[in-house]
């Protein structure tokens, strides 16, 4: 587990654990069913992982993209890398949305739509809310 994995709350947050990557929980939720897709080797650059790892992001990616559109029905999903403050290899997953969505009676806005998703502006979500969250996307993941 790297620091960037326990900066966005490892093992906590951790939705699902494959070989090579971990799906977290973004514990700020800038959207609603916002996560953080993190890699495990010690890759501080996106070429730097190995072949195996790219491979394993393809099935991963389509696992997620499934899970999260069954969960909250997104209008756009964004994958951000910006790896400025937190250096190891991860994506930042962000489902956008038009309208204002709800989940246990909380209205999660998409502070940034139409445009770039605005991570500096989050919804109010607490432990158990994030919680509920991840259980509610779990339960939507299949491994197929």
């Amino acid at each position: 587990m790297n620091a960037t994995m326990r900066k966005f709350g490892a093992p906590d947050t951790v939705i699902h654990q494959y070989q090579y990557w971990s799906v977290l929980l973004r514990p700020a939720q800038a959207t609603l069913g916002a996560l953080v897709l993190a890699a495990h080797e010690p890759a501080r650059a996106f070429a730097e992982l190995s072949q195996a790892g790219f491979t394993e992001l393809h099935q991963i990616t389509k696992q997620m993209e499934s899970a999260l559109a069954k969960a909250f029905e997104y209008d756009k999903l964004n994958y951000l890398m910006l790896m400025m403050v937190d250096p190891d290899v991860h994506f930042h997953i962000i489902p956008r949305y038009a309208q204002a969505k709800q989940f246990n009676n909380i209205e999660f806005l998409d502070h940034g739509w139409p445009g770039a998703p605005n991570l500096g502006q989050t919804n109010e979500s607490d432990t158990a809310t994030n919680r509920l969250i991840m259980e509610h996307i779990s339960s939507c993941w299949t491994r197929e």
